[in-house]
C-alpha cells in the first residue's frame, strides 16, 4: 500500500473576504496560499481526509460528539464560503469509522453531516469550490465544554487514522482546518440571553436575518480587535510559532503536554481548533527521516480574528 501521505496545518477566518487589511497583509497572505495551492495540486492527492470544527452551524449542544465521521456532508454556505454537498467518499468514511470501532475507538457517525467554513474555506482556497478529490470528512468539537477532546486524545485519534491509512492505496492529504489563536464572539451556555443559548443547542435553519447579524458582529469584532479595544482578546503569535514549530518538527509529546486551561488562557477559547493540526500530524507515517516542508506561513491579523498559519508537510514526491 501507498505510504505517500501528506498533512496540511491551514487556519481559517470568514473575515478573509469581508474586513479590509493593510495591501501588503493581503499580498503575503494571497501569495502563501497561492502557493499552497500550487504545492497541493502538484503533490496530487487521490483522497483527502478533512478535520474541522462547527461554529453552531451543524453541530449542537442537544447533542454533542467530540468526534464525528460524516459518510455525506453539505456546506451551509456560511459568510463567503460556498454551499453544496461535499464530494465525500462514502464507502472510506464508514470504512474509518468501523476501523476506529473495531480499534476501541468510539465515534459518532452522521449520515446527513451539515459542515460550515470551518470544511468549506479549505476546499475553497485549495480547489475554488467544492470539487474536490474524494473527501472523508471528521468533525471535531472545538466549542462546547466539555466535551472538547483533551490533546492526547486528539493524538490517539490520528495515530488509529494513519493505521486505517496504512491500508489505504491512495495518496492521501490530511487537513487540519482550524487555529491558531484566536477568540471570536462564539457564544457559550454561559451566556446571559436564554434565546442565544437555545439557538446554540437546539439545531434548526438560522434565518437570513440571524445570518447578517451574525456576519455584523463578526466583523465588527475583528475591526475593534485591530483598533486596539482591551475587551477583545489579542492574538498570541508567540504560542502560534511554538505551535507550528513542534507540529513541523514532530514533537507530538511537546503538544500533548500543554495544559488543557492554558490553551484557552494562552490562546484564546477558539484556539482549542488547533487540535485539528495535531490529528492530521498523527495521522502521518514515520519514515524515520524529516518530512517535506514545501509551504509555511504566518502572519497575526488581528482585523480577520486570526492568528492565520499554513503548514504543508509531506512524504514521497510530486507527480
Amino acid at each position: 500500500m501507498s505510504t505517500d501521505r501528506a498533512f496540511l496545518g491551514l487556519s481559517h477566518t470568514p473575515l478573509m473576504d469581508l474586513n479590509p487589511v493593510a495591501p501588503e497583509v493581503r499580498h503575503e497572505i494571497d501569495a502563501l496560499l497561492a502557493a499552497l495551492r500550487d504545492a497541493v495540486r502538484a503533490w496530487a492527492p487521490e483522497l483527502v481526509v478533512l478535520i474541522g470544527p462547527d461554529h453552531y452551524n451543524g453541530f449542537f449542544n442537544a447533542l454533542m460528539p467530540p468526534f464525528c465521521i460524516g459518510d455525506a456532508a453539505q456546506a451551509v454556505g456560511d459568510y463567503t464560503t460556498p454551499a453544496g454537498p461535499l464530494n465525500v467518499d462514502a464507502g472510506a468514511a464508514l470504512a474509518l469509522a468501523t476501523h476506529l470501532m473495531d480499534a476501541d475507538f468510539d465515534v459518532a457517525v452522521s449520515r446527513r453531516m451539515r459542515v460550515d467554513h470551518g470544511f468549506s474555506q479549505a476546499l475553497q482556497i485549495l480547489w475554488g469550490g467544492l470539487d474536490t478529490p474524494p473527501i472523508v470528512p471528521i468533525f471535531m468539537n472545538a466549542v462546547a465544554q466539555p466535551g472538547i477532546p483533551r490533546l492526547r486524545r486528539c493524538r490517539a485519534l490520528g495515530e488509529a487514522l494513519g493505521r486505517f491509512l496504512d491500508t489505504e492505496p491512495r495518496r492521501t492529504l490530511v487537513i487540519g482546518s482550524g487555529g491558531l489563536s484566536h477568540e471570536p464572539p462564539v457564544p457559550t451556555l454561559a451566556h446571559p440571553d436564554a434565546g442565544v443559548r437555545e439557538r446554540i443547542t437546539v439545531a434548526r435553519e438560522a434565518t437570513e436575518a440571524e445570518r447578517d447579524a451574525k456576519t455584523r458582529r463578526v466583523m465588527a469584532a475583528g475591526m475593534a480587535l485591530a483598533a486596539g479595544d482591551a475587551a477583545i482578546r489579542p492574538l498570541a503569535p508567540e504560542w502560534d510559532r511554538r505551535w507550528m514549530d513542534a507540529i513541523a518538527e514532530g514533537r507530538l509529546d511537546a503538544l500533548c503536554a500543554l495544559d488543557e486551561a492554558g490553551i484557552t488562557r494562552d490562546a484564546g477559547l477558539s484556539a482549542h481548533e488547533s487540535k485539528t493540526w495535531l490529528i492530521a500530524r498523527a495521522a502521518m507515517p514515520d519514515t524515520g527521516t524529516a518530512l517535506a516542508c514545501p509551504v509555511r506561513g504566518y502572519r497575526a491579523i488581528p482585523e480577520w480574528i486570526a492568528g492565520y498559519g499554513a503548514l504543508f508537510l509531506h512524504t514521497g514526491a510530486p507527480r
